[in-house]
């Protein structure tokens, strides 16, 4: 238990001191964590043997859960609407296309049979929202054609539909009988009915019940995710649909604190992301992997240059999408951790194969993310597919077009300038407004004629900053004791990139200069560039 609670700590420093020099890597980031975690595994430098492919799939799991319930919550409805159709289509009926013509390859030219070569077509039929949102968001693809919803709703919902043919395909080759179609129904409606419920009345809740605890709203929220996997998954519905539509439904609702609840979940997946890739590098033997080599580069390279752009051809085609789009959406189908998820429960569940399918999905994987993912932004320029006017963030519900209202309190007391003026006399910047007025015990929404009286407090709104890629502030606090107290400005070693741009103290607030003294107690406004 310790020593996988040590790994754990070392993998999540790492990733996160490693993530700011990955960023700036032609590779997508994730294909890094897949390395790092084949550097500890196995055959790696530290020889950590890990086999437990139970393990890794309860793991894995929930952390997809989590990663296709934030891929929903952060779906920009209206922004999506003019692809929706393609989209969905492109989730469904792609999917099953993709599974169809990838199942009928490995059949003719690899020599599996058809049910074999249909579960390996239905495992990697999906692409991959966690590889799709990082190359999307990361190297900042501002798409024409809204094409940036189209492959965001696309790669967060197609997920469900691989998992299905997955559970069907598995379910035969292990001589289970089934009818397929009732499967498939119960998947979808129980999938889409508890989705659906689960998040109204999640919102129902959020907007009606008062949470008399820290950040009770995200704790309930983080519950509503996992019942709405849970709940469907037992009845035998599809948890993965189920999750994705209530990650919707609450991403388009108005709830309270949501940005708090785009805060948690922002980290929560993101550790999620980095703990499965590594976890996935961990799980593999490198060792093995030659003896799929081949199949899987036969495999990937028929996807890619034949399999996927039939599919979408014959899909956005008769929306009359222009080539261009069609071949950048042909080319972003990047393969990913969910292939990988399902591969794991079809080897959970025995079904004999004449590859070893976790393994040959695993370098399906690597080679798409690594070919797919890297050439996307050099792809896009060659199509003329970058839109210099368009903002790829606004397709995601966490984006903020202002920035949202902060409010500070100001106490008049006695003699202070402002006392005895009326609101609309103060010189208030453009931007600020005085929005309430606590006066003995009673609270007072101001107007412009409102003078101010001794023993006011002036709750004042204001738009909040909001850290930039480039910029960021923060505070820090210097304790009695800190090193930095007795000491100017001008004598301390900053890091290269810091500047302390304001200094409160009790009472006053100081623009510093290099022969500003510092105090215990003092709060120090620190930009980092």
């Amino acid at each position: 238990m310790n020593q996988y609670l040590l790994l754990t700590g070392v993998v999540i420093a790492l990733c996160v001191l490693v993530n700011r020099y990955i960023e700036k890597l032609p590779v997508p980031s994730l294909l890094v964590f897949i390395a790092l975690g084949m550097c500890f595994g196995e055959n790696g430098l530290f020889r950590i043997p890990f086999d437990n492919y139970q393990a890794a799939e309860i793991l894995c799991s929930v952390c997809l859960i989590f990663i296709m319930y934030y891929g929903g919550f952060g779906a920009n409805v209206k922004q999506a609407r003019s692809v929706a159709a393609q989209s969905v289509l492109l989730s469904t009926v792609g999917v099953v296309l993709t599974a169809l013509l990838v199942g009928a390859f490995a059949h003719y030219a690899l020599g599996l049979s058809w049910l074999e070569g249909m579960l390996t077509g239905s495992v990697i039929a999906s692409t991959d929202a966690a590889s799709v949102f990082n190359m999307l968001r990361s190297q900042q693809l501002n798409l024409k054609y809204n094409t940036a919803s189209l492959l965001e709703i696309e790669s967060g919902s197609n997920d469900p539909m691989s998992y299905m043919l997955t559970v069907v395909f598995t379910t035969l080759i292990a001589g289970q009988q089934i009818s397929v179609p009732w499967m498939l129904a119960k998947q979808i409606v129980l999938g889409l009915l508890f989705g659906v419920l689960i998040g109204k009345a999640t919102v129902w809740l959020l907007n009606r019940f008062h949470f008399n605890m820290a950040e009770g709203e995200t704790i309930f929220v983080l519950a509503s995710a996992l019942l709405a996997y849970a709940l469907p998954n037992a009845l035998g519905g599809n948890g993965y649909l189920s999750v994705y539509i209530c990650g919707i439904w609450m991403g388009n609702s108005s709830i309270p604190k949501k940005r708090n609840q785009v805060r948690f979940f922002d980290v929560l997946t993101g550790v999620a992301q980095m703990m499965i890739f590594f976890l996935l590098g961990l799980l593999v033997t490198p060792a093995k992997l030659p003896s799929v080599a081949l199949p899987a580069l036969l495999i990937m390279l028929f996807m890619t240059f034949v399999a996927r752009p039939v599919a979408t051809t014959a899909i956005l085609a008769p929306f009359r999408a222009p080539a261009r789009q069609i071949a950048l959406v042909s080319w972003a189908g990047l393969r990913g951790v969910a292939s990988i998820v399902f591969a794991i429960y079809a080897v959970l569940q025995q079904i004999p194969m004449r590859y070893d399918l976790f393994n040959l999905v695993f370098c399906i994987v690597l080679l798409s993310i690594a070919l797919q993912g890297s050439l996307l932004p050099w792809m896009s320029r060659k199509l003329n597919m970058i839109d210099s006017s368009a903002d790829v963030r606004k397709t995601f519900n966490d984006y903020q077009e202002e920035s949202p209202l902060s409010f500070i309190k100001l106490q008049v007391e006695a003699g202070h300038p402002w006392e005895g003026q009326a609101l609309q006399e103060l010189p208030l910047p453009r931007g600020l407004l005085v929005s309430a007025i606590l006066r003995q015990k009673q609270v007072i929404a101001p107007n412009g004629k409102t003078r101010l009286q001794s023993g006011d407090l002036l709750v004042i709104a204001g738009n909040e900053f909001e850290n930039r890629r480039n910029l960021t502030m923060e505070e820090i606090v210097l304790e009695k004791g800190h090193k930095w107290c007795g000491r100017t400005l001008g004598s301390l070693e900053m890091p290269k990139g810091s500047l302390v741009v304001l200094v409160q103290r009790p009472g006053e607030a100081i623009i510093p200069g290099g022969d500003t003294l510092l105090q215990p107690g003092d709060s120090l406004v620190m930009a980092r560039f």
